[in-house]
């Protein structure tokens, strides 16, 4: 089959250097009309480099892009629009002060007598709101809109301009689960009406579900592909890793110990009118599993004492702890890895050495002094133990992948000795491979005595590493599952506020 008249778009041997680093290494792939292509790879294996080029962006060194078998040059991002090709970032390009129409057609506003002509805005940019499936005003302003309803009217201003390749970067990482499922109705409409999608997702299980086709690069080349009826989760994970994962998730459960995290009638102030209890044994992996909202991510940061308790108990390796602050509660063993490790888990502007000295600088203090000795020695060992890659301890945190941030969150923590980890969604937004690391981490911690009290969506994570999972539900702890009873249909039954299934 000749393959410049049957796809739309393709890549041909593409290479791209950047100083000191090789990013694309004579990658090469085809897109079809239609066609969901996934495109998978660790951090640093070049997926950003490719889709940035496609996108105009950037431009290759060597190599050729072909367009209905033609060959093209994507000198610019205008040039890719005009051509049909658009990228959705991760982080969202919107105006959030303009409405919805002003969004769509911005920069492109039509126009009567010299001004823009709001009523055919309005009512042009409901005519691609429908096609994402998006019942809402023209004129709603943005940033009214959750990030779910934002990610739609992106989609939107990107048919306007009648694109036939949509770029889709983590779709899905700040998405509640109906708004994913939301975006693979639309995803699959699109792709009916002959626009082409690449798919760029951690999020194995969703690639299963949405792609027709996978492409893996590793290391700046490509690593294979998959057909559709050969996606499956172990072979995807195999293509990026170069090896064998059948120890993926490596917890082996263990007779745990003494109690070490007591809570009881504790009232967060976001679900006042529930009262939580629960209990963690040293040694122990507890997941934490439920819907968006349910109150997973409240119910750490009320134990962290970010957001004081209205009301309960908590006690910490036997002893009565008022949490009223972040200072008494880590003074008492606890420790939180938040969900947004750039918001609240780093300082990105700051070196690696400084952020693992972060939260042990009021116990290391000397004569009221920063201790540098003791800053070095514990950056130095962190970064060995956490597996930190970096040139050194003085590379800026943003420089890292987000895997690697998070290892650096993980080692601020680590250095205080903590008796009870908080883990808010450990893995998202990381590659596999760091994933990995991230597991065995959290098993080695467990084995060594440590308690682990983890919130996840991702439930093969949830089912894959933890002794035993409570579920939410709408502030409520609704239900707790031993490791025997572990299963998707178990939990969800009780993430919904159904009754547990019986054993």
């Amino acid at each position: 089959m000749d393959e410049k008249k049957t796809s739309l778009l393709a890549v041909k041997n593409v290479c791209k250097r950047f100083p000191g680093v090789r990013a694309l290494h004579n990658v090469s792939l085809t897109l079809a009309k239609g066609e969901v292509l996934a495109v998978l790879g660790e951090n640093g294996a070049g997926k950003s480099t490719l889709m940035k080029i496609l996108a105009g962006v950037q431009s290759q060194d060597s190599g050729e892009l072909l367009l209905d078998g033609k060959p093209v040059v994507i000198g610019s991002v205008e040039a890719a629009l005009r051509h049909g090709i658009a990228l959705i970032h991760q982080e969202l390009n919107l105006a959030d002060n303009l409405d919805v129409a002003a969004n769509i057609f911005l920069g492109r506003e039509p126009r009567k007598l010299g001004f823009i002509d709001k009523a055919r805005q309005g009512s042009a940019a409901k005519q691609f709101l429908d096609m994402v499936g998006l019942d809402i005003p023209p004129t709603t302003l943005v940033r009214d809109l959750t990030i779910g309803h934002q990610q739609m009217v992106e989609i939107a201003k990107a048919l306007s301009v009648n694109a036939r390749v949509l770029i889709m970067d983590e779709p899905t990482s700040s998405l509640t689960q109906k708004e994913t499922e939301q975006l693979f109705k639309v995803i699959q409409d699109l792709s009916s009406r002959g626009v082409s999608i690449v798919y760029i997702s951690h999020r194995l299980s969703e690639v299963r579900t949405v792609a027709h086709r996978v492409v893996v690069l590793r290391d700046g080349e490509n690593a294979g592909e998959l057909a559709t009826a050969d996606i499956t989760h172990d072979a995807m994970v195999k293509l990026m890793v170069g090896r064998e994962l059948s120890q993926y998730y490596p917890h082996q459960p263990h007779a745990p110990g003494e109690v070490v995290l007591e809570v009881s009638g504790l009232r967060t102030p976001v679900h006042p009118k529930h009262e939580l209890a629960l209990s963690l044994r040293a040694g122990e992996i507890v997941g934490m599993a439920g819907l968006v909202g349910a109150g997973r991510t409240e119910l750490l940061l009320t134990l962290l004492g970010v957001t004081p308790a209205l009301g309960g108990s908590m006690k910490v390796g036997g002893q009565e702890v008022l949490a009223r602050s972040p200072v008494a509660a880590i003074a008492a063993g606890l420790a939180l890895v938040p969900e947004d490790r750039k918001q609240q888990g780093v300082i990105l502007e700051m070196a690696v050495r400084e952020n693992m000295s972060l939260a042990s600088l009021r116990r290391d203090q000397k004569n009221g002094f920063l201790n540098r000795a003791k800053e070095d020695e514990i950056s130095k060992e962190m970064v060995e133990r956490m597996r930190v890659k970096t040139p050194s301890d003085q590379q800026l945190v943003q420089f890292l992948s987000g895997g690697n941030q998070q290892k650096v969150v993980l080692g601020k923590w680590l250095a205080m000795n903590p008796k009870v980890l908080l883990l808010d969604e450990p893995t998202r937004g990381i590659d596999i491979g760091a994933k990995a690391e991230i597991y065995s981490l959290m098993e080695e911690l467990a084995a060594k005595g440590m308690a682990i009290l983890f919130v996840s969506s991702d439930m093969e994570e949830v089912l894959g590493m933890s002794d035993r999972v409570l579920v939410m539900h709408e502030g409520r702890i609704t239900g707790e599952l031993k490791r025997d009873e572990l299963s998707e249909e178990a939990v969800m039954q009780l993430a919904t506020g159904g009754e547990a299934i019986p054993a």
